[in-house]
């Protein structure tokens, strides 16, 4: 005899209003320091790399440290971690806002990655204990999943207000109430949860998970910004040939990292694999949406943020949406294979864009976007409700992992496609600098008299806006093949 699961109430709600906030502030700090770069640069002249290192080392560490957190979780309790990593990353915070020298900073965006893996796969596996009913636990994620993609659009928004307003210090500071009203908060609110039979921590799990992840994660990014090259193709290769060990240790060893009967759940590897398609499809869009509004139509970086957070107003709902459709008894086998369809609709729209088209574009990232997290919301919810409870937190981890890959991938991949259109387009005749990049173009053409520059940087936006349209019909194919799948 089977009993209904039991229904959440207001506090259920409010703990999960609670947890919304820190997946917020996460998912903002990803993007947060794209307008304070340019005031910390003058404020504590780093050199390139260290510049580099301060704008990048955030996901860098997020992205390795997922799978170890959401393991450590499962075996110390996803409460107890979640306001392990909020204490950690509120101090962090404070000590990048008033960071002197370009080492600390670094150093404490480190830890505000460190705290960041603990926080996100924690908050999804405490979806999972607290709603039970699948309708409201469908729901809830639905708004995880729209609270996770806000945050990384009104992160840049709100670093240019601070900026402006305030000090680039401010830009951390923000975080601080948050984090101090969850750890108020979490203890009354937030029930406790782990696994009791999890076993001993596995701690050669943890370097090989890094090793797997983040050569991958940093060829396919660099392969974006710089190009195809044999250093870069390498460091993925290293990556999967550890990501083989990493798979090796989880099946021999007698308390894995990630369970492989995770990978037994009906659905849980095709969810996981669709959320990292869904991304790929998301984050190649942002890559040419963002340039196509500051370098094609010549809008300040604040302005195209701002421009950018029109499409947010449908991207909110989409989440709630799909999971109504899936209460109305919609199969959800549809509502994902509609959302990807939709997904690419989107890119499809943006292939009839020109070089003066913001509408149509803003019009193509909505309807784009508000596919993906139709799509994600469902996939996430599928991979977790499948998963055992016990393991809600590897469950978790695996699917932001696979969010962190996607992103990498589609930037490495769109971006080339978009890139080696660029070069075909560009006139033999323009200057090397012109052929490489729109901003090289742009810049060279800002020197040229008269009608030449007008010339060159005409081409140029041309140019790109044909590799855009090149890169959406990938996309649209993929996510095509995805809907089919």
């Amino acid at each position: 005899m089977t009993t209904n699961p039991t229904r959440a109430g207001r506090r259920e709600w409010t703990a999960l209003g609670v947890l919304m906030l820190p997946l917020l502030l996460v998912s903002m700090d990803v993007s947060v320091l794209y307008f304070a770069i340019p005031a910390i640069s003058a404020d504590l002249e780093p050199s390139s790399t260290q510049q580099l290192w301060i704008f990048d080392i955030y996901a860098f560490v997020l992205a390795g440290l997922l799978m170890t957190m959401g393991s450590l979780g499962d075996r110390i309790g996803r409460r107890r971690l979640l306001l392990i990593g909020a204490a950690a990353f509120g101090a962090a915070s404070l000590v990048a806002a008033y960071a002197h020298t370009a080492e600390t900073l670094i150093a404490a965006r480190a830890v505000l990655g460190i705290g960041g893996a603990t926080l996100m796969p924690s908050t999804m596996a405490l979806v999972r204990t607290m709603f039970t009913d699948p309708g409201q636990r469908t729901k809830a994620i639905g708004l995880w999943s729209g609270v996770m993609t806000a945050g990384v659009a009104l992160g840049s928004v709100m670093s240019g207000v601070l900026v402006e307003f305030f000090w680039w210090g401010s830009v951390f500071l923000v975080n601080l109430p948050a984090m101090a009203l969850l750890l108020v908060l979490g203890p009354i609110l937030l029930p406790e949860s782990k696994n009791p039979n999890a076993g001993r921590f596995d701690l050669l799990s943890v370097p090989l998970s890094l090793a797997a992840v983040l050569p991958v994660i940093y060829g396919l990014k660099e392969t974006a910004a710089e190009g195809w090259n044999v250093r870069y193709v390498m460091s993925v290769t290293v990556g999967l040939l550890f990501a083989a060990l990493f798979v090796h240790r989880q099946r021999t060893s007698a308390s894995p990292m990630i369970p492989p009967r995770l990978f037994h759940g009906h659905g849980f590897t095709p969810a996981v694999l669709l959320n990292m398609v869904a991304i790929f499809g998301m984050m190649g869009s942002a890559y040419f949406t963002t340039q196509y509004c500051q370098s094609v139509l010549g809008k300040s970086s604040l302005e195209a943020a701002l421009w950018a957070l029109l499409p947010s107003v449908f991207i909110g709902a989409a989440g709630p949406v799909s999971a109504q459709l899936l209460q109305r008894g919609v199969p959800r086998a549809y509502v994902v294979a509609g959302g990807f369809a939709t997904s690419a609709c989107g890119y499809g729209l943006l292939v009839l864009a020109g070089t003066d088209s913001l509408w149509l574009v803003l019009a193509a990232s909505g309807v784009l976007a508000s596919g993906v997290i139709a799509v994600t919301a469902q996939l996430a919810d599928l991979a977790i409700s499948t998963a055992p409870v016990e393991n809600a937190g590897s469950a978790s981890s695996l699917v932001e992992t696979s969010s962190e890959f996607g992103g990498a991938l589609s930037m490495a991949a769109l971006g080339s496609i978009g890139t080696a259109v660029y070069h075909h387009e560009m006139p033999p005749s323009a200057p090397a600098p012109a052929r490489e990049t729109l901003g090289g173009a742009l810049a060279v053409a800002e020197q040229l008299p008269g009608r030449a520059g007008d010339a060159l940087a005409a081409a140029a936006r041309e140019a790109f806006t044909s590799g855009m349209h090149g890169a959406a019909v990938a996309g649209a194919g993929v996510l095509l093949v995805a809907a089919v799948a």
